[in-house]
Order: C-alpha cells, then structure tokens, then sequence
C-alpha cells in the first residue's frame, strides 16, 4: 500500500521548535545534540510471528534513479539487519522513517563495489544523525575485518572531529567486524541468521544468507549462478529473494564483457528451475542486472517454465512473511524528522 497521508509530526520536532522559541527569546543559543528521535512509529516492529523484508536497493553498479545499488533490511523481532549496502541505503533506510541507532548489523554477501559503496555513507552519516552510541556489528565474507578497518582509518580525521565537536558518542562510530564464511551467524532473541556459499565466479568468497523467525523463513540469494548449495540451504523457504542477470541476443553475441557478467550471474530461464526446485511461497527478483534488455523481458521468460507466484522487485518494496507473503510498496516521500542537520 502507498502512504499518502500527511507525515506526522515527531513529539522531538516540537520539542525542538520549543528550544528554538526560548532560546530566541531568553537569548541563549540552543543545545540542538539531545536524545535524538529512534525509529518512528511507521517502522514498529514486526509482530513476533512474522519477518519483514523490505528492497532498500535494486540496482546494479549502474547510477539509475529508480533503482539504488543492492541493499534489504530484513526486520524479525528485535532485529534490524541490512544486507549489503550498496549506493544510496542510507537515503533509503531514512526514506522509511527507521534510526540508524537501531540497526542490530549489517551484513555483506561479498566485497564487490557495488554492494559496500554505500557502507561508509550508512556508518558514518548514519552514527551522526542518530546519536548511536555501540559500534556496528558488521559481518561478511574474508576480507571484511580488512575493509572495516581501513575504513575507520580513512575516515579518522572525519571521526575525531565528530566526537570532539559534534558530540556524537565515539564507540558509534566504530565497527565490530567479522570474517565469515558457511556457518550459524548468530541465534539471539528468536531469531536465528545463517551464512552459507554461492557461486559468483572469480567473486570468491560470496555469501547467501537465511534468516528463520517465529516459523517464518527469507533467503537471500546474494551475487550468484545457479547454486545447488543455495537450494540446499533454501529448503522450504517462505520468502527467496534473488538476484538475476540477462542480455539481449545482441548484447551476448557483440560484448565480450556481456557475456563474462552474465556467466556471473543467474538467467531468468535459471532462476525458474531453481523456483521449481524450491516451491517458495513467493519468489522476488532483485539485484536486476540487465544488459540491452528490459525488466519485463526477465519476468517473460521465468513465466516460461514457472507458475509459481513471482514478483519483480523494486525499491522500497516491502514484504510481509506471515502465513501468507504480502506485498506492499512504501511510500517513497522522506518523513519530517527532527535532526541536527
């Protein structure tokens, strides 16, 4: 469903615009770093027998508008995880009214470019905004401790700054970065997060995840071909969420590089025999890349040899994991937050 009522105005917004009359009035400027909103009341949580999955990004390495680079937040219980974070998470994350300070971790599929661009802008915009105060838990394939690291190293002067003048809290502004690899990533307050390998060519290692809650279960599939481990892992999944890639004839016959990154990735043709394999409730293209091909030419050739119920994926997508999978699609407008910035 679409959001079209009128933003509601944060009781930290009034708070605010109260600090702003006295001070005007008594001549005092105004402390503007309080305890700073959470995530707003159009991002509470999920009842405790449903997961919440929501696109955050789409795209591919391309800049495209409509869609950003690949990112899902996944919502089960207490958690709020981001899975990769590539071009524009966070402008999507503050698009859907939720606090960076309430994000619970973020983990990545692998370490390609396009879905860790968006990591610094998440972090470090994200700890500023929201005041978070614990560093980010942050896991991923081997290489992610390395690429944490050098990150805070990089942006050391930024982080100095921001604690000694802006007054954020030090410890947000680091992470707590693991190396993964096939494995239970962690099982805490009923929600139990499971890495395990896919195939995304000299991309190694690359990482699929699968998050049960409640009785409910989401796969995401990562950057990969089609993976028998992937169905081993997605075995009576509710939710799959998958990448997919295709070209046009043209395209695979004059491109050389076409051809390499398609070989990377799962066809559409693909994509419906695992569907076939795997029986989900409701499968999702996401992570659409696509080469002189448009989007509804995938859909057309999945729907070839499968009939099972499929959706293609786009920003701000959300899904609802219950006894059924429902689909909504958010409203795309910023809610009116009272912030330092």
């Amino acid at each position: 469903m679409i959001d079209r009522s009128a933003p509601l105005v944060p009781r930290a917004m009034l708070a605010l615009s109260l600090a702003l009359l006295l001070a005007a009035t008594v001549g005092v400027a105004p402390v503007l770093r309080a305890q700073l909103p959470r995530s707003g009341p159009y991002s509470s949580p999920p009842p405790d027998n449903e997961i919440r999955v929501t696109l955050l990004g789409t795209g591919t390495p391309r800049p495209f508008m409509d869609r950003f680079g690949p990112s899902v937040l996944v919502e089960a219980g207490d958690e709020k995880l981001i899975f990769d974070a590539g071009r524009g998470a966070m402008q999507r994350l503050f698009q859907l009214d939720i606090s960076y300070a309430d994000i619970t971790g973020v983990l990545l599929t692998h370490l390609h470019s396009d879905l860790t661009v968006g990591l610094p802008d998440l972090w470090l915009t994200g700890w500023l905004i929201s005041g978070r105060t614990t560093p980010t838990p942050l896991w991923g394939p081997t290489g992610t401790t390395r690429m944490a690291a050098s990150l805070e190293a990089a942006y050391a002067f930024d982080r100095d700054i921001r604690v000694r003048d802006d007054k954020v809290p030090a410890a947000g502004g680091r992470f707590d970065a693991h190396d993964i690899g096939e494995r239970i990533v962690f099982e805490r307050n009923g929600v139990k997060v499971t890495s395990f390998m896919v195939d995304h060519g000299m991309a190694h290692p690359a990482l699929g995840y699968r998050v049960d809650a409640g009785g409910r279960s989401v796969v995401l599939s990562g950057d990969t071909r089609y993976s028998p481990n992937l169905i081993k892992h997605a075995k009576g999944v509710d939710l799959l969420v998958h990448e997919v890639g295709a070209a046009s004839e043209e395209e695979m016959r004059t491109s050389e590089r076409t051809r390499t990154i398609i070989g990377h990735h799962t066809t559409p043709d693909q994509a419906a025999q695992l569907f076939n394999e795997l029986d989900p409730k409701l499968a999702v293209f996401s992570h659409l890349v696509l080469r002189g091909i448009a989007a509804d030419e995938v859909m057309r050739t999945a729907r070839l040899s499968y009939a099972g119920p499929l959706q293609l994926g786009e920003d701000l997508m959300r899904f609802r994991v219950g006894d059924s999978v429902r689909m909504e699609r958010m409203s795309s407008e910023p809610r009116s937050r009272a912030l330092p910035y």
